[in-house]
Order: C-alpha cells, then sequence, then structure tokens
C-alpha cells in the first residue's frame, strides 16, 4: 500500500492555515512553530510583549513576499502559448493572384516564428465579400485570420445591397500590411502625354471619353469616380469581368483609357504599348519614377490606393491580437520581405491596432461617399 494522502491546498490556503496556527498557539502562551512548517517564516518570534492580534500584520510582508515568489514560476500567459495549434490565414481572392502571393510570403515567416503551421485558405468570389463572410463566422479566438482590403472591409457595404457581415461590428483590426496604387494609362494615340492635358481633354469632350476597369466597384473605377469628382469631367465607365481584359481593350483602341494595379500594367507600360499618365498614391513609385503622382501634378492632396490588412473575428482576446500585431510587424521589417513587396509594387505599411481600425473607418466614409456622389447604383 502506498502512503496515505495528504491534504492539498492552494498557496493561499496554506498562508491562512499558518496564520490561523500561529494564533493559536500565543494564545495558549507556547511559542510558535509555524516555521517548522513554513520554511519561508523567519525562524524567531514575533518581538516580546506583541499580543496575539498583531500577528496577522507581522506577517503580512511575507504572505506578500510568498506570493511574488508563485509569481516568478507563473505559468504561461495567453499570448505567450498562442498559437498552439495550426492557424488558418483566409485570403478572398484565388490562388498565384498578387493578395495570395502575398499571404504565403507571411505565412511562411509568421509559421517559422510560431513553431505553428499558418495555411492559407482562398475562398474567393463576390469581390471578397465570400471569404469575409466566412471570416466573420469564425470562432474568436485567433486561430482564423482573414486578409482583408479594401474591396471587402471598405467598399462592399455600400455598393453591395446585400452584405452578410459588417466591419466595424465583426471584425477586430490587427494591423495594415501594405498598400499598392493604380495606375491612369492611355492608349498611345490619344493626343495627351500629361494628366493635366487629360483633364483639359475631357472637358473639351464630356461623355466622349471612356475608361475601362475590372469591375464596377473596384478601387480602380473609385480612383477615377475621384478623379472625376475633384476635376469636374465627365469621363464615361466601362465594366469589364476582369482587369486582363479592359486592358487588352485600351491597348487594341477600342477604349482610349483604363485604371489598373500597377503591379499589372508595369510591363504593358514599359514595352509602350500603352502610356501612363499618373500614379495614384501620394509618392511617385521606384518601378516607374518618370511616372509622376496625381497629387503632383493636377489634382494636389490626391490619394486611391489598394490596401491589405489582417483582421480576426471580434472578441478575440487583446493578448493574442497583440502578439500578432507585434509578429506581422516584425516579418513585415525583414529585408527579404520588403525585397519581395517591393517587386510585386506593395509598399509594406504597418500600423497599431487602434491605428488600422481608424484608417478603416475613414476608408470605409471615404468611399461611400464617392459611390454615393458618383452616382454609381448599388449591386
Amino acid at each position: 500500500m502506498g502512503e496515505s494522502a495528504r491534504p492539498v491546498y492552494t498557496a493561499r490556503q496554506f498562508l491562512k492555515s499558518q496564520d490561523r496556527r500561529h494564533l493559536l498557539v500565543q494564545a495558549a502562551g507556547q511559542p510558535s512553530r509555524a516555521h517548522l512548517v513554513n520554511p519561508i517564516l523567519p525562524r524567531h518570534a514575533p518581538p516580546p510583549g506583541a499580543h496575539a492580534s498583531s500577528s496577522s500584520a507581522w506577517l503580512a510582508p511575507i504572505r506578500w513576499l510568498s506570493w511574488l515568489l508563485l509569481l516568478c514560476v507563473a505559468p504561461p500567459t495567453l499570448a505567450q502559448s498562442y498559437p498552439v495549434k495550426p492557424v488558418r490565414y483566409i485570403v478572398p481572392f484565388p490562388a498565384a493572384a498578387s493578395p495570395d502571393i502575398i499571404a504565403r510570403l507571411l505565412t511562411e515567416r509568421l509559421g517559422r516564428i510560431w513553431g505553428q503551421q499558418v495555411v492559407v485558405d482562398n475562398r474567393s468570389g463576390a469581390g471578397g465579400t465570400l471569404g469575409a463572410a466566412f471570416a466573420a463566422k469564425a470562432p474568436a479566438d485567433g486561430y482564423t485570420l482573414f486578409q482583408c482590403n479594401i474591396a471587402s472591409s471598405a467598399i462592399a457595404e455600400s455598393l453591395y445591397a446585400k452584405v452578410p457581415y459588417n466591419s466595424a461590428r465583426d471584425f477586430a483590426a490587427i494591423s495594415r500590411i501594405g498598400t499598392t496604387p493604380n495606375v491612369l494609362v492611355v492608349h498611345p494615340a490619344l493626343p495627351v502625354r500629361t494628366v493635366g492635358a487629360f483633364i483639359e481633354y475631357a472637358r473639351a469632350n464630356p461623355g466622349k471619353l471612356s475608361y475601362g476597369t475590372s469591375a464596377a466597384g473596384t478601387s480602380s473605377q473609385l480612383s477615377m469616380e475621384l478623379l472625376k469628382l475633384n476635376a469636374k469631367i465627365n469621363v464615361v465607365h466601362v465594366a469589364y469581368k476582369g482587369a486582363p481584359q479592359a486592358l487588352t481593350d485600351t491597348v487594341g483602341g477600342q477604349i482610349p483609357a483604363s485604371v489598373q494595379t500597377a503591379p499589372a500594367v508595369i510591363p504593358t507600360i514599359q514595352s509602350g504599348r500603352v502610356r501612363a499618365l499618373a500614379v495614384t498614391s501620394a509618392k511617385r513609385i521606384t518601378q516607374m519614377p518618370d511616372v509622376p503622382t496625381l497629387n503632383e501634378t493636377a489634382l494636389p492632396g490626391f490619394e486611391a490606393q489598394s490596401w491589405y490588412g489582417l483582421c480576426s473575428s471580434v472578441g478575440t482576446p487583446a493578448p493574442i491580437l497583440d502578439k500578432v500585431n507585434v509578429d506581422l510587424t516584425t516579418v513585415l521589417r525583414m529585408p527579404e520581405i520588403q525585397q519581395r513587396f517591393g517587386d510585386l509594387v506593395v509598399d509594406p505599411a504597418p500600423t497599431s491596432r487602434e491605428e488600422f481600425a481608424q484608417f478603416i473607418r475613414t476608408e470605409t466614409a471615404r468611399w461611400a461617399r464617392v459611390i454615393r456622389e458618383a452616382g454609381i447604383p448599388q449591386q
């Protein structure tokens, strides 16, 4: 037979029991033997003449010391132990697209930091809203991350009549990942070489110019609609099923102009098949240093870019959100990541959680105004 079981105490119960024992032996006029049971207690009794009622006060500092010692060996916190299993990383666009390439660069390195797999889950469709709707319903435990973007998190709720989620209500912002500009390009036969000349030409020919983009409500279209509102020009939008079709028709001369994302259009610009008039970012991009910004030419203050970020379900514990924010920022500052992002014409732009949440609110209000003032019908 084994030894008889001994009672198991918590630290608080053990210390209280020693306080009570000390009081009892003092009341009986006997010296305390508490130090024989609890090695933390000093090996001498209270000062001579001390009353039994003063024992608790005498022992209080010792109890605090015991608690401090216990804290030194406390178990790992929630953030320190996260993640303890694989993490799902939802991308609302198809494999091999720019957002997917970005996701795989990030998840591979986050997996190294965490010692866990971070699995990319492509759920594309409906302008990114299908993936967003799926992510919004995920458990709020930090094991489902969502690569949010301008389409799903700032445009969709104003563009579509029914969206099965609310970005502000259903998602917790973690950090912005990066931004990428759009580019206004024209067919070489169009008699304009600057955006200022394009605006003058459009004013002289209201409603006769047209431009193509990948679909209604994309950042490419809204960038042009913002330009039209600010410049007070009338240029007709032609929506295509995809950006490549719009670019092909611009190259072929079926439409005179197009707005494309920089990564998609740079090779065509460099081949001379289209002419770049301006980029929509606040500063020029290194891949096309000779192409000016709208901000520095015809429309001071103009900036309109696509962006990516990272979110999780609302209710995810703050320590986990903070850890993901710190680790994502670490990855985005790695030289090899910055080089690869440069190849994709994406500018790494990490933020704090609060900054990203405010950024999304500002973007949502901004594009809601553009959609309303441009008279873009809900889909």
